[in-house]
């Protein structure tokens, strides 16, 4: 089954200096419609304006992990990291026991970025940083593993989820059949393009969830970047 979650359907916040647009409820009174995908619990498309940014604040028992689609990100925590990642670049924090940090724009454009929250399959342990860029030429035409909670998965930063990150790039016209088996679910967003999936049109920015599906069958209607967590 596919479970479209349209653009214009996303429950929204505007800060001022933050821009979100939410694919999973995270309030109560958020769409009822969109809810958690097994341990996948927030998707959130944010734009951060120039000079802004999150001041420290504080995660536990989370795996949060960014996908920067435009810009530059900042990040420092209380464990003496710092890191600096631009567009296509993915960062990983395991909160664990409990872990303090600031994001912000490093750039003279908005930096537009995915804040993806996935629970952790077991509360505590020590908290963890890394992050590393994965150029968009290594994944053209087919999805490449950039975050994975799975022994196995050579190259993709490690989480703590039963969940991988995935990154595709497409050529219009060129497609991809994605195997997921009727015991996984994913959830799929359109970064930038146009695509349709087993025969459905997505537009740029749409999400869905696909359950219960033995493969996904997709294709570029223009040039387009995917990015997609699969669980289970």
């Amino acid at each position: 089954m596919l479970a479209h979650r349209r653009w214009n359907s996303l429950d929204e916040a505007n800060a001022g200096w933050l821009q979100a647009k939410y694919h999973f409820a995270v309030s109560a009174d958020g769409n009822p419609e969109h809810a958690a995908l097994g341990p996948l619990i927030v998707w959130n498309d944010d734009e951060i304006a120039v000079g802004s940014g999150f001041p420290m604040h504080g995660h536990r028992d989370m795996e949060i992990v960014t996908y920067v689609r435009q810009g530059v990100l900042g990040h420092r925590d209380t464990l003496g990291s710092e890191g600096t990642m631009r567009a296509g670049d993915v960062q990983v924090m395991s909160a664990g026991t409990g872990i303090r940090h600031a994001e912000f724009n490093k750039a003279d454009v908005p930096l537009k970025v995915y804040q993806i929250w996935l629970q952790p399959r077991e509360a505590g342990g020590e908290p963890r940083w890394d992050t590393k860029p994965f150029p968009k030429s290594d994944r053209s035409g087919r999805f490449v593993v950039l975050a994975s909670g799975y022994a196995g998965d050579e190259g993709a930063l490690p989480i703590r989820a039963d969940a991988r990150l995935l990154g595709a790039t497409l050529k219009a016209g060129d497609s991809i059949h994605q195997m997921l088996g009727v015991a996984q679910h994913a959830y799929l967003v359109v970064a930038s393009g146009r695509i349709e999936v087993n025969g459905e049109r997505m537009d740029a920015l749409d999400g869905v969830a696909i359950t219960n599906v033995a493969a996904a069958e997709i294709v570029a209607v223009e040039d387009s970047e995917l990015v997609m967590v699969d669980i289970g």
